[in-house]
């Protein structure tokens, strides 16, 4: 508490330095998982290579990515004890003491009201609907669903998906079920490994219970259990879909969609051996974003939606 109330009555001069540290603070590498938002505008082939949507899905995103990391610097100043106390949260800038607490309030004020502004002046109502939405599950995570069992990671889960919903806004092409259904089962799994990997650390330090969270040490194997199994539903979920009416009449050779089949397979089943091995270090989506292996599975389930165009 006295560290805290020294942070928010001396802030730092405005310094190079001041700016890399804010720049770090608003966690540009998550921003990669905005680009779900051109998910459902990818998804259409009728609809892609419209010029007026390309734009205001770009500008979704970045109203997005704003919004977002104005809910990231909320969470790190209502996190900072649980950050220090964490052998790696404990080095980001507020936890550290390199940022004020007064110049994050600041900062989260600025990035809320400008990502809020660009959705109202360059996107349909709809996607204002779902920044809002976006705003409360942030808050209400930052605030309190984080440290409820299950809840927290279905919150997470339902913020990708959320993601996918607003990319659909913006544009105005109607999302499937099927869509939605793959996004949840999938982002919850990767929320569960996101928490295993956070309980394998602690397991390393013999700690029991992840603190500010709700899960002990104990609940290694069932978290595993639960995110592997939401994670294959996914794959049950788009198998379903590509022997669905609907993408009849999207595709010109649908059999050619069944080979996203083995890939996805294939990268959900590696991220959870990883997991295993305590070798997926934080937040998954962050970790496929350096990592090779993602990126040519990525580019190889590309490859398979455009020739099956």
């Amino acid at each position: 508490m006295v560290a805290s109330q020294a942070l928010w009555e001396n802030p730092r001069p405005v310094t190079r330095r001041l700016v890399l540290d804010s720049i770090r603070a608003l966690r540009p590498h998550q921003w990669t998982k905005n680009l779900l938002v051109f998910v459902p505008l990818a998804l259409t082939p009728q609809q892609i290579g419209h010029p007026g949507k390309q734009l205001t899905a770009l500008l979704a995103f970045v109203a997005l990515c704003l919004v977002a990391s104005g809910g990231y610097v909320v969470n790190d100043l209502l996190d900072l004890e649980a950050d220090r106390a964490h052998p790696v949260k404990r080095r980001r800038p507020f936890a550290s003491g390199a940022l004020s607490v007064r110049w994050g309030v600041g900062m989260a004020v600025v990035l809320e009201l400008l990502g809020g502004a660009i959705a109202v002046l360059a996107t349909p109502p709809g996607y204002w609907l779902v920044i809002g939405a976006y705003l409360v599950l942030t808050f209400s995570y930052s605030l309190l669903l984080k440290r409820q069992l299950l809840i927290d990671v279905i919150v997470l889960a339902g913020l990708y998906t959320l993601r996918v919903i607003g990319g659909a806004q913006a544009v105005a092409i109607d999302l499937t079920p099927w869509l939605l259904a793959f996004s949840l089962f999938l982002f919850l799994s990767l929320a569960f490994a996101k928490r295993y990997s956070e309980l394998q650390l602690m397991a390393s330090r013999q700690e029991n219970q992840i603190r500010g969270r709700a899960y002990q040490v104990g609940d290694l194997d069932l978290v595993a259990m639960l995110g592997s199994t939401s994670g294959y539903l996914s794959v049950l979920v788009l198998c379903l879909y590509i022997n669905s009416e609907h993408v009849r009449g999207l595709y010109a050779h649908v059999q050619g969609l069944w080979f996203l089949v083995p890939i996805l397979l294939y990268w959900v089943s590696r991220i959870w051996f990883l997991a295993k091995r305590g070798e997926l270090p934080g937040d998954p989506v962050a970790f496929a974003v350096r990592d090779r292996v993602s990126w040519i599975s990525g580019a190889l389930m590309a490859a398979v939606i455009l020739v099956s165009v």
